[in-house]
């Protein structure tokens, strides 16, 4: 049997970005094995209810056993925390008082080989985070047209060698079906310039790009946020880790457009739009993880955690 396991990152900063109460209603959009959530159940005993949600298969049966000290106080749905209004329809809650959206791929499915998330080590090309998904990578890597490829791994990836990548993936897939993860990290380094190849690894950015298209990791994230922001109680708080800069820009301009209130043009001597402020941020500048959190958890060191209010 595969073993879960996943580090959550930013741990304690988040308990205290949502600012915890017993008795509160809390929402994990990215449940990744029960970590975060355990730690919001215990700190809001004794009722403190969790409702949480996750596409893997695994990560929901580790999240269960974790949290099955707490009894009753949690759920977990098998969804993408974007249909946020189905489970919360359907666990019964109208308003929440803490949200915390843990985004990107967990430590889980980047160690686990058979998952095809990985460039480290050759495994079938897969990336899907939700394994009952139709699309695979194998199906983007070997179906996409070629410039529908590049226009991918520049924007997801922000490859400045997106077009040599995808040329050349299209030239290897000609001769035969591209299957493994090892092909395509060979593919893409012959494709970037050897004087480009120092530093992080060159295939990082194409498997970035490759897994968000699978995924739809940036489809509807926008609205998503903006949604379960309404959705909390005045005074309750959303928290939201990112791991890429794409993500992020998405979050800060959310959050931005949410704690604005009039847009009118200053000439006009009423507002007519009529925009309420609706958030406050709480830190104006993402949160880092420390030197110290950096060193136990490589990982940590590209996440950033946004966090408002409820106005």
């Amino acid at each position: 049997m595969i073993e879960f396991s996943h580090k959550p990152v930013l741990l304690e900063e988040c308990m205290q970005g949502l600012a915890l109460k017993s008795g509160g209603v809390y929402f994990d959009g990215t449940d990744a094995g029960g970590n975060h959530s355990f730690e919001i159940l215990r700190r809001t005993f004794p009722d403190g209810r969790l409702i949480g949600t996750d596409l893997d298969d695994f990560a929901i049966a580790a999240a269960t056993a974790k949290l099955a000290p707490f009894g009753g106080r949690f759920r977990i749905y098998k969804s993408n925390f974007k249909e946020y209004e189905r489970v919360l329809e359907e666990d019964g809650t109208d308003a929440l008082d803490g949200v915390l959206l843990d985004l990107g791929v967990s430590s889980f499915q980047l160690d686990e080989v058979s998952r095809g998330f990985t460039y480290r080590q050759d495994a079938p090309l897969d990336m899907r985070m939700d394994e009952g998904a139709a699309l695979s990578a194998e199906d983007v890597v070997n179906g996409y047209p070629q410039d529908r490829l590049a226009r991918i791994i520049r924007e997801y990836g922000e490859e400045r060698f997106a077009s040599r990548i995808a040329e050349n993936i299209a030239k290897a897939r000609a001769k035969a079906r591209i299957t493994r993860t090892g092909q395509l990290a060979k593919i893409i380094e012959e494709s970037i310039p050897a004087k480009f190849r120092q530093g992080a690894p060159c295939e990082r950015k194409t498997f970035q790009a490759i897994r968000i298209e699978v995924n739809g990791e940036l489809e509807g994230l926008g609205e998503a946020v903006k949604g379960l922001a309404r959705k909390l109680k005045k005074g309750g708080r959303i928290c939201v880790i990112t791991f890429h800069s794409l993500e992020d820009r998405i979050v800060k301009n959310v959050f931005r457009d949410m704690e604005s209130d009039c847009i009118c043009d200053k000439s006009l001597p009423v507002c007519v739009c009529g925009k309420k402020r609706e958030l406050k941020q709480v830190n104006k500048k993402p949160i880092t993880a420390s030197e110290e959190e950096q060193k136990e958890n490589p990982r940590s060191k590209s996440a950033k955690l946004r966090i408002a209010e409820r106005v």
